[in-house]
Protein backbone atom coordinates (compact mmCIF):
# COMPACT_ATOMS: atom_id res chain seq x y z
CA UNK A 1 0.00 0.00 0.00
CA UNK A 2 1.28 3.52 -0.89
CA UNK A 3 -0.11 6.74 0.39
CA UNK A 4 1.47 10.43 -1.13
CA UNK A 5 -0.18 13.68 0.31
CA UNK A 6 0.94 17.09 -0.80
CA UNK A 7 0.06 20.12 2.23
CA UNK A 8 -0.71 23.27 0.96
CA UNK A 9 2.93 24.63 2.49
CA UNK A 10 4.44 22.39 0.00
CA UNK A 11 5.68 19.91 2.13
CA UNK A 12 5.49 16.23 0.48
CA UNK A 13 4.98 12.58 2.09
CA UNK A 14 4.89 9.56 0.55
CA UNK A 15 4.12 5.88 2.69
CA UNK A 16 5.08 2.83 1.54
CA UNK A 17 3.40 0.45 3.75
CA UNK A 18 5.51 -3.58 3.25
CA UNK A 19 3.30 -5.98 4.51
CA UNK A 20 5.22 -8.82 6.65
CA UNK A 21 8.04 -6.50 8.42
CA UNK A 22 8.49 -4.93 11.44
CA UNK A 23 10.17 -2.72 11.22
CA UNK A 24 10.00 1.06 9.29
CA UNK A 25 12.79 3.48 7.77
CA UNK A 26 11.80 7.48 8.28
CA UNK A 27 13.92 9.70 6.24
CA UNK A 28 13.12 13.53 6.23
CA UNK A 29 14.73 14.93 2.53
CA UNK A 30 15.95 18.31 2.35
CA UNK A 31 16.58 18.82 -1.80
CA UNK A 32 20.00 20.46 -1.16
CA UNK A 33 23.40 19.41 -1.18
CA UNK A 34 27.20 20.52 -2.55
CA UNK A 35 25.50 21.47 -5.93
CA UNK A 36 23.60 24.02 -4.69
CA UNK A 37 26.24 25.98 -2.34
CA UNK A 38 28.15 29.20 -3.57
CA UNK A 39 31.72 29.07 -3.10
CA UNK A 40 31.67 30.51 0.22
CA UNK A 41 29.37 28.36 0.67
CA UNK A 42 30.59 24.88 -0.45
CA UNK A 43 30.64 22.16 2.51
CA UNK A 44 27.83 23.59 4.63
CA UNK A 45 25.06 21.22 3.71
CA UNK A 46 27.37 18.34 4.97
CA UNK A 47 28.47 20.15 8.12
CA UNK A 48 24.71 21.18 9.29
CA UNK A 49 23.74 17.74 8.60
CA UNK A 50 27.06 16.43 11.44
CA UNK A 51 25.49 19.72 14.02
CA UNK A 52 22.05 19.03 13.72
CA UNK A 53 22.49 16.30 16.28
CA UNK A 54 24.61 18.27 18.45
CA UNK A 55 21.98 19.64 20.83
CA UNK A 56 18.43 21.23 20.66
CA UNK A 57 16.55 23.12 23.62
CA UNK A 58 15.47 20.28 24.92
CA UNK A 59 18.42 17.85 24.65
CA UNK A 60 22.22 17.24 24.62
CA UNK A 61 23.96 15.16 21.99
CA UNK A 62 24.06 12.61 24.28
CA UNK A 63 20.50 12.75 25.19
CA UNK A 64 19.83 12.43 21.23
CA UNK A 65 21.47 9.37 21.17
CA UNK A 66 20.57 8.23 24.49
CA UNK A 67 16.93 8.58 24.02
CA UNK A 68 17.48 6.41 20.42
CA UNK A 69 19.53 3.58 21.84
CA UNK A 70 16.54 3.50 24.87
CA UNK A 71 13.92 2.79 22.07
CA UNK A 72 15.77 0.45 20.28
CA UNK A 73 16.21 2.99 17.23
CA UNK A 74 18.80 4.12 14.81
CA UNK A 75 19.42 7.45 13.66
CA UNK A 76 22.11 9.07 11.18
CA UNK A 77 21.86 11.05 7.73
CA UNK A 78 24.00 11.41 4.89
CA UNK A 79 24.68 14.50 2.23
CA UNK A 80 24.71 14.04 -1.60
CA UNK A 81 25.56 16.49 -4.26
CA UNK A 82 21.57 17.38 -4.39
CA UNK A 83 20.62 16.00 -1.26
CA UNK A 84 20.58 16.02 2.42
CA UNK A 85 18.76 13.69 4.53
CA UNK A 86 18.24 12.85 8.24
CA UNK A 87 16.48 8.96 8.45
CA UNK A 88 15.87 6.80 11.57
CA UNK A 89 14.77 2.90 11.86
CA UNK A 90 13.03 1.68 14.27
CA UNK A 91 10.19 -0.82 15.00
CA UNK A 92 6.81 -0.06 13.50
CA UNK A 93 5.22 0.66 17.42
CA UNK A 94 8.25 3.23 17.68
CA UNK A 95 7.86 5.12 14.67
CA UNK A 96 6.15 7.76 16.71
CA UNK A 97 9.03 8.55 18.90
CA UNK A 98 11.34 7.95 16.25
CA UNK A 99 9.53 10.64 14.02
CA UNK A 100 9.63 12.75 17.26
CA UNK A 101 13.21 12.83 17.24
CA UNK A 102 13.66 13.69 13.95
CA UNK A 103 11.47 16.94 13.99
CA UNK A 104 13.44 17.64 17.07
CA UNK A 105 16.74 17.64 15.88
CA UNK A 106 15.20 18.92 12.79
CA UNK A 107 13.58 22.35 13.92
CA UNK A 108 15.01 23.36 17.65
CA UNK A 109 18.60 22.18 17.15
CA UNK A 110 20.36 25.61 18.49
CA UNK A 111 23.50 25.10 17.36
CA UNK A 112 25.84 26.22 20.56
CA UNK A 113 29.00 27.54 19.35
CA UNK A 114 31.02 24.56 21.86
CA UNK A 115 29.68 22.45 19.94
CA UNK A 116 29.78 24.16 16.58
CA UNK A 117 34.13 24.63 17.67
CA UNK A 118 34.28 20.71 18.45
CA UNK A 119 32.45 19.61 15.64
CA UNK A 120 34.54 21.65 13.01
CA UNK A 121 37.07 19.81 14.09
CA UNK A 122 35.49 16.58 13.46
CA UNK A 123 34.64 17.24 9.99
CA UNK A 124 38.17 18.81 9.46
CA UNK A 125 39.53 15.22 10.12
CA UNK A 126 37.21 13.77 7.89
CA UNK A 127 38.26 15.99 4.85
CA UNK A 128 41.61 15.13 5.78
CA UNK A 129 40.50 11.11 5.93
CA UNK A 130 39.37 12.05 2.45
CA UNK A 131 42.49 13.52 1.19
CA UNK A 132 44.33 10.58 2.04
CA UNK A 133 42.03 8.17 0.51
CA UNK A 134 43.05 8.42 -2.79
CA UNK A 135 40.25 6.87 -5.03
CA UNK A 136 37.99 9.58 -3.21
CA UNK A 137 40.21 12.55 -4.03
CA UNK A 138 40.78 11.27 -7.45
CA UNK A 139 37.03 11.05 -7.91
CA UNK A 140 37.03 14.84 -6.37
CA UNK A 141 39.42 16.27 -8.63
CA UNK A 142 37.47 14.42 -11.22
CA UNK A 143 34.20 15.64 -11.02
CA UNK A 144 36.13 19.29 -10.18
CA UNK A 145 37.60 18.72 -14.04
CA UNK A 146 34.63 17.93 -15.48
CA UNK A 147 32.28 20.36 -13.82
CA UNK A 148 34.21 23.06 -13.01
CA UNK A 149 34.38 24.70 -9.61
CA UNK A 150 30.63 25.12 -8.78
CA UNK A 151 27.75 23.39 -8.74
CA UNK A 152 28.30 19.52 -9.22
CA UNK A 153 31.91 20.21 -9.38
CA UNK A 154 32.04 20.37 -5.79
CA UNK A 155 33.10 18.67 -2.93
CA UNK A 156 30.26 17.36 -0.32
CA UNK A 157 32.64 18.12 2.34
CA UNK A 158 33.98 21.51 1.41
CA UNK A 159 37.46 23.09 2.44
CA UNK A 160 38.36 22.94 5.55
CA UNK A 161 38.94 27.15 5.35
CA UNK A 162 35.54 27.16 4.71
CA UNK A 163 34.46 24.80 7.44
CA UNK A 164 36.67 27.28 10.26
CA UNK A 165 34.58 30.37 9.25
CA UNK A 166 31.24 28.63 9.32
CA UNK A 167 29.08 29.93 12.34
CA UNK A 168 25.68 30.24 13.74
CA UNK A 169 24.77 32.90 11.43
CA UNK A 170 25.87 31.15 7.75
CA UNK A 171 23.79 27.97 9.09
CA UNK A 172 20.64 29.96 9.42
CA UNK A 173 21.14 31.67 6.57
CA UNK A 174 21.41 28.62 4.63
CA UNK A 175 19.27 26.98 6.44
CA UNK A 176 16.50 29.99 5.49
CA UNK A 177 16.73 29.62 1.95
CA UNK A 178 16.71 25.72 1.83
CA UNK A 179 15.08 24.14 4.87
CA UNK A 180 12.09 25.29 3.76
CA UNK A 181 8.81 23.49 3.57
CA UNK A 182 8.11 23.23 -0.12
CA UNK A 183 12.06 21.84 -0.23
CA UNK A 184 11.19 18.72 2.06
CA UNK A 185 10.01 15.61 1.37
CA UNK A 186 9.53 13.09 4.18
CA UNK A 187 9.51 9.18 2.94
CA UNK A 188 8.31 6.09 5.44
CA UNK A 189 9.04 2.58 4.64
CA UNK A 190 8.08 -0.30 6.27
CA UNK A 191 5.74 -1.41 9.00
CA UNK A 192 3.59 1.49 9.06
CA UNK A 193 0.25 2.26 10.15
CA UNK A 194 -0.66 4.95 7.62
CA UNK A 195 -3.76 6.46 9.35
CA UNK A 196 -0.82 6.91 12.46
CA UNK A 197 2.25 7.87 10.33
CA UNK A 198 -0.13 11.08 8.96
CA UNK A 199 -1.05 11.65 12.53
CA UNK A 200 2.62 12.12 13.85
CA UNK A 201 4.08 13.69 10.82
CA UNK A 202 0.94 16.45 10.92
CA UNK A 203 1.82 16.96 14.48
CA UNK A 204 5.90 16.58 14.37
CA UNK A 205 6.54 18.55 10.84
CA UNK A 206 3.57 19.45 9.08
CA UNK A 207 2.45 23.33 10.77
CA UNK A 208 6.38 23.64 12.55
CA UNK A 209 7.73 25.12 8.99
CA UNK A 210 8.37 28.94 9.70
CA UNK A 211 10.28 28.61 6.20
CA UNK A 212 7.97 28.11 3.15
CA UNK A 213 9.48 29.00 -0.39
CA UNK A 214 13.09 28.13 -0.96
CA UNK A 215 15.30 29.77 -3.12
CA UNK A 216 16.26 29.08 -6.61
CA UNK A 217 18.21 25.70 -7.23
CA UNK A 218 21.72 26.20 -8.86
CA UNK A 219 21.98 26.07 -12.42
CA UNK A 220 24.70 23.83 -14.25
CA UNK A 221 26.71 26.04 -16.40
CA UNK A 222 28.79 24.33 -19.22
CA UNK A 223 32.75 24.50 -18.56
CA UNK A 224 35.67 23.33 -20.56
CA UNK A 225 36.92 19.88 -19.72
CA UNK A 226 40.40 19.55 -18.01
CA UNK A 227 42.78 16.95 -17.42
CA UNK A 228 44.68 17.16 -14.15
CA UNK A 229 47.12 15.24 -11.82
CA UNK A 230 47.53 15.21 -7.99
CA UNK A 231 51.17 14.18 -7.05
CA UNK A 232 50.93 11.40 -3.74
CA UNK A 233 53.88 9.25 -2.66
CA UNK A 234 51.86 6.45 -2.44
CA UNK A 235 52.54 2.58 -4.08
CA UNK A 236 49.61 2.34 -6.85
CA UNK A 237 48.16 5.14 -9.15
CA UNK A 238 44.65 6.10 -9.04
CA UNK A 239 43.53 7.16 -12.36
CA UNK A 240 39.20 8.96 -13.41
CA UNK A 241 38.01 9.49 -16.68
CA UNK A 242 34.37 11.36 -17.03
CA UNK A 243 32.55 11.50 -19.95
CA UNK A 244 28.84 12.94 -21.00
CA UNK A 245 26.09 11.05 -18.90
CA UNK A 246 22.29 11.16 -18.54
CA UNK A 247 19.94 13.07 -15.95
CA UNK A 248 17.65 11.21 -14.04
CA UNK A 249 14.85 11.99 -15.88
CA UNK A 250 16.49 10.92 -19.08
CA UNK A 251 14.33 8.69 -21.02
CA UNK A 252 17.07 6.92 -22.12
CA UNK A 253 18.55 6.63 -18.17
CA UNK A 254 17.49 3.10 -17.86
CA UNK A 255 19.09 1.88 -21.22
CA UNK A 256 22.07 4.13 -20.07
CA UNK A 257 22.41 2.08 -17.09
CA UNK A 258 21.67 -1.39 -19.33
CA UNK A 259 25.20 -0.06 -21.17
CA UNK A 260 27.04 0.43 -18.07
CA UNK A 261 26.48 -2.59 -16.32
CA UNK A 262 27.92 -4.68 -20.02
CA UNK A 263 30.62 -1.91 -20.07
CA UNK A 264 31.90 -1.88 -16.57
CA UNK A 265 29.09 -2.21 -13.88
CA UNK A 266 30.31 -5.94 -12.66
CA UNK A 267 33.18 -8.57 -12.90
CA UNK A 268 31.37 -9.83 -16.00
CA UNK A 269 31.73 -6.24 -17.69
CA UNK A 270 34.09 -5.87 -20.95
CA UNK A 271 36.00 -3.38 -18.44
CA UNK A 272 36.61 -5.82 -15.69
CA UNK A 273 37.62 -8.67 -18.53
CA UNK A 274 39.83 -6.59 -20.08
CA UNK A 275 42.10 -4.40 -17.92
CA UNK A 276 42.10 -7.07 -14.92
CA UNK A 277 41.59 -10.94 -16.19
CA UNK A 278 43.42 -10.20 -19.52
CA UNK A 279 45.84 -7.38 -19.02
CA UNK A 280 46.09 -7.90 -15.45
CA UNK A 281 46.49 -4.29 -15.10
CA UNK A 282 44.25 -3.42 -12.34
CA UNK A 283 42.81 -4.79 -9.39
CA UNK A 284 39.96 -2.38 -8.82
CA UNK A 285 38.15 -1.27 -11.81
CA UNK A 286 35.15 -0.57 -12.47
CA UNK A 287 32.62 2.56 -14.32
CA UNK A 288 29.38 4.36 -12.73
CA UNK A 289 26.66 6.94 -14.12
CA UNK A 290 26.09 9.43 -11.41
CA UNK A 291 22.56 10.87 -12.63
CA UNK A 292 21.63 13.85 -11.29
CA UNK A 293 18.69 16.25 -11.32
CA UNK A 294 19.76 18.35 -14.79
CA UNK A 295 22.55 16.36 -15.58
CA UNK A 296 24.74 13.13 -16.00
CA UNK A 297 28.22 12.00 -16.20
CA UNK A 298 29.76 8.43 -16.53
CA UNK A 299 32.92 8.22 -14.57
CA UNK A 300 35.49 5.45 -15.15
CA UNK A 301 37.93 4.39 -12.08
CA UNK A 302 40.94 2.05 -12.02
CA UNK A 303 44.13 1.44 -9.34
CA UNK A 304 47.00 0.68 -10.93
CA UNK A 305 50.89 0.28 -10.93
CA UNK A 306 52.37 3.79 -11.52
CA UNK A 307 54.72 1.98 -14.42
CA UNK A 308 51.38 0.88 -15.89
CA UNK A 309 49.62 3.97 -15.42
CA UNK A 310 49.22 5.17 -18.68
CA UNK A 311 49.21 1.81 -20.42
CA UNK A 312 46.19 1.21 -18.65
CA UNK A 313 44.65 4.25 -19.39
CA UNK A 314 45.05 3.82 -22.54
CA UNK A 315 43.92 0.33 -22.70
CA UNK A 316 40.66 1.55 -21.29
CA UNK A 317 40.49 3.78 -23.65
CA UNK A 318 40.72 1.65 -26.60
CA UNK A 319 38.06 -0.15 -24.47
CA UNK A 320 36.04 2.63 -24.57
CA UNK A 321 36.50 2.99 -28.64
CA UNK A 322 35.62 -0.33 -29.05
CA UNK A 323 32.50 -0.46 -27.08
CA UNK A 324 31.06 2.40 -29.38
CA UNK A 325 31.94 1.40 -32.62
CA UNK A 326 30.87 -2.64 -31.47
CA UNK A 327 27.28 -1.68 -29.09
CA UNK A 328 26.59 -4.95 -27.34
CA UNK A 329 25.52 -8.13 -28.08
CA UNK A 330 21.66 -9.61 -27.20
CA UNK A 331 23.43 -12.20 -24.69
CA UNK A 332 25.28 -8.76 -22.91
CA UNK A 333 21.83 -6.94 -23.30
CA UNK A 334 19.35 -9.66 -21.57
CA UNK A 335 22.24 -10.40 -18.68
CA UNK A 336 22.74 -6.50 -18.15
CA UNK A 337 18.97 -6.15 -18.25
CA UNK A 338 17.95 -9.08 -15.56
CA UNK A 339 21.34 -7.75 -13.32
CA UNK A 340 19.08 -4.51 -12.89
CA UNK A 341 15.66 -5.91 -12.48
CA UNK A 342 17.37 -8.33 -9.69
CA UNK A 343 19.09 -4.98 -7.80
CA UNK A 344 15.31 -3.53 -7.79
CA UNK A 345 14.04 -6.60 -6.52
CA UNK A 346 16.53 -7.19 -3.18
CA UNK A 347 16.14 -3.13 -2.79
CA UNK A 348 12.70 -3.92 -2.18
CA UNK A 349 13.12 -6.56 0.85
CA UNK A 350 14.90 -3.52 2.83
CA UNK A 351 13.26 -0.61 4.44
CA UNK A 352 16.01 1.97 3.99
CA UNK A 353 16.30 1.40 0.53
CA UNK A 354 12.33 1.39 0.02
CA UNK A 355 12.42 4.72 2.12
CA UNK A 356 15.40 6.08 -0.02
CA UNK A 357 13.99 5.54 -3.41
CA UNK A 358 10.20 6.85 -2.91
CA UNK A 359 11.71 9.82 -1.30
CA UNK A 360 13.99 10.47 -3.99
CA UNK A 361 11.45 9.72 -6.55
CA UNK A 362 9.19 12.25 -4.85
CA UNK A 363 12.18 14.96 -4.59
CA UNK A 364 13.39 14.93 -8.10
CA UNK A 365 10.75 13.97 -10.54
CA UNK A 366 7.38 15.16 -8.22
CA UNK A 367 6.31 11.49 -8.57
CA UNK A 368 5.70 8.26 -7.05
CA UNK A 369 7.70 5.75 -7.05
CA UNK A 370 5.88 2.40 -7.96
CA UNK A 371 8.14 -1.04 -8.44
CA UNK A 372 5.59 -2.76 -11.10
CA UNK A 373 6.29 0.22 -13.09
CA UNK A 374 10.17 0.37 -12.81
CA UNK A 375 10.02 -3.29 -13.71
CA UNK A 376 7.82 -2.83 -16.93
CA UNK A 377 10.16 0.17 -17.88
CA UNK A 378 13.04 -1.95 -17.76
CA UNK A 379 11.35 -4.99 -19.58
CA UNK A 380 10.37 -2.14 -22.72
CA UNK A 381 13.67 -1.09 -22.92
CA UNK A 382 15.22 -2.65 -26.06
CA UNK A 383 18.54 -3.22 -27.66
CA UNK A 384 18.14 -0.32 -29.73
CA UNK A 385 17.28 1.88 -27.19
CA UNK A 386 21.20 0.84 -25.64
CA UNK A 387 23.00 1.66 -28.82
CA UNK A 388 21.15 4.80 -28.23
CA UNK A 389 22.61 5.43 -25.43
CA UNK A 390 25.86 4.44 -26.02
CA UNK A 391 26.02 6.52 -29.08
CA UNK A 392 25.37 9.86 -26.76
CA UNK A 393 27.70 8.83 -24.46
CA UNK A 394 31.00 7.06 -24.67
CA UNK A 395 32.84 9.79 -26.36
CA UNK A 396 36.64 9.14 -25.72
CA UNK A 397 37.20 12.60 -27.85
CA UNK A 398 35.54 14.80 -25.05
CA UNK A 399 36.13 13.68 -21.52
CA UNK A 400 38.27 15.11 -18.34
CA UNK A 401 40.82 12.76 -16.44
CA UNK A 402 42.23 12.97 -13.42
CA UNK A 403 45.31 11.26 -11.55
CA UNK A 404 46.45 10.91 -8.56
CA UNK A 405 50.23 9.06 -7.72
CA UNK A 406 53.62 9.48 -7.73
CA UNK A 407 53.81 10.91 -11.56
CA UNK A 408 53.56 14.27 -12.12
CA UNK A 409 51.84 14.20 -15.29
CA UNK A 410 48.03 13.94 -16.68
CA UNK A 411 47.15 10.95 -18.31
CA UNK A 412 47.94 10.20 -21.70
CA UNK A 413 45.01 9.68 -23.90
Amino acid sequence: MRFCKRYDNGLKIIINKIEGLYSVSAGVFVKTGSANETEAENGISHFIEHVLFKGTKSRSAFEISDYIDRIGAQINAFTSKELTCYYTKSTGERLGDALEVLSDIFFNSTFEKTELEREKGVVIEEINMSEDTPEDLCFDILAENYYGKGGYGQTILGSAKNIRRFGQKEIAEYMDKYYTADNVVISLAGNVDVAAAERYIDEYFTSKFTRKKSAPQVKVEPCEKQKTYKSKKIEQSHIGIAMQGMSINDPLSDAFSIANTVFGGGMSSRLFQKIREELGLAYSVYSYPSSYKSDGVLEIYAGVNTDSRDLAAEAIAEEVKRFKREGVTEQEFLRAKEQLKSSTVFGRESTASQMIIHGKYLAFLDEEFDFDKRIERLEKVTILDVHEAIERSFNIDDIATATVGPKRTPLKI
